[in-house]
């Protein structure tokens, strides 16, 4: 099973996130105003998602596809030891605790706008 996390307002006007077998575990409203960068808004909906499909790339796919490209908005997921970090258009997939996989990541990050504090996912 897939678990992850989608910020409702980090999606593109318009976009749809819907891979198949895609369910809402939970939505949550989250005050984000004394962390939020310039021209993000400062009330979030988290919105926590599960999935029984495998289908790692697709999801990614979909999520990179979704994404909002201002702000360096990105989502990210594990499945067992494989972390995935999509940002708008683009996606990232390394093992858990691949120092040089995380980093390039962060990197395009901070090279498409992610604040600095915002690219802090667990491993």
């Amino acid at each position: 099973m897939i678990t992850g996390y989608v910020i409702g307002e980090s999606l593109r006007p318009g976009a749809v996130f819907a891979p198949g077998g895609l369910r809402v575990r939970a939505v949550r409203r989250l005050d984000v105003s004394a962390s939020a960068a310039d021209g993000q808004p400062g009330l979030w909906t988290l919105i926590e998602w599960e999935t029984d499909s495998e289908d790692v790339g697709g999801i990614a796919d979909a999520l990179a596809e979704a994404l909002e490209p201002e702000h360096g908005w990105y989502a990210d997921f594990t499945l067992g030891d494989e972390r995935v970090v999509a940002f708008a258009g683009k996606v990232f997939r390394y093992r858990r605790g691949d120092a040089a996989g995380r980093a390039e990541a962060i990197a395009y990050g901070r090279s498409v706008g992610t604040p600095e504090h915002q690219l802090d996912w667990t491993e």
